[in-house]
């Protein structure tokens, strides 16, 4: 049993897949509050895997959402899917959850019919009048990116899957296909080979707003 989750945007979902046919989702689930990761994810890890009928020890691999995202959420995510992987001896994948909205997106027809020459991007929201983006071929392969800039400096009449385009359609005028990461997506592309796996380490594109202080300065 594979069990994927993303927290690399204010809400958090959770999925398992089925056993014998890892790409079939057995439960999905997704928060009822925004921006309440540390409160929510557990229980709703618990919940799915007691929908299934499953305990713990019963999953086989589990798959995260590396981001982009803000900091608080990505960690809380991370955090829980390398404890868990460790203490129950099973391995953990990484999956960029901009490359989740584009296998979503390819194959579920939101772009309409399968073209390798098409291209469209995925955007999300960054905050700070900001949003991380990346660009795609017609079968969701990444073509470059993420990057993270304001949505008039990344503007394309193009397709354009996620928030971001939501959010900005002045800059984005062409939205198309799902909002946020599905965890039940998330698991198909890993079940698949979909998507590029990576460490579960967060996918940052922007320095953290806390930083260390500087060398004081010298009294005169």
């Amino acid at each position: 049993m594979l069990l994927a989750f993303d927290t690399a945007t204010p809400q958090v979902s959770v999925a398992i897949t089925d056993r014998d046919d890892p790409e079939r989702v057995l439960v999905e689930l997704t928060s009822e509050r925004a921006m309440k990761h540390g409160e929510q994810l557990a229980p709703l890890i618990a919940e799915a895997l007691e929908r299934c009928g499953l305990v713990r020890q019963d999953l086989t691999a589990l798959a995260v959402g590396v981001g982009p995202g803000p900091f608080t959420g990505l960690r809380v995510g991370l955090v829980t899917a390398r404890t868990l992987a460790h203490v129950l001896e099973i391995p953990v994948y990484g999956v960029c959850s901009l490359d989740v909205l584009a296998v979503e997106a390819v194959d579920t027809g939101a772009l309409g019919a399968p073209d390798e020459g098409t291209e469209f991007a995925v955007a999300t929201d960054a905050r700070r009048k900001e949003v991380y983006l990346a660009r795609y071929d017609g079968t969701g392969a990444r073509l470059s990116g993420p990057v993270v800039d304001r949505p008039a400096q990344l503007a394309t009449d193009g397709p354009v899957v996620g928030e971001g385009a939501l959010l900005y359609p002045d800059s984005f005028p062409h939205a198309v296909g799902p909002s946020r990461p599905s965890a039940g997506w998330l698991a198909r592309a890993v079940a698949g080979e979909r998507a590029e796996l990576h460490d579960p380490e967060p996918m940052y594109l922007r320095r953290p707003d806390a930083t260390m202080p500087g060398t004081p300065k010298r009294v005169s």
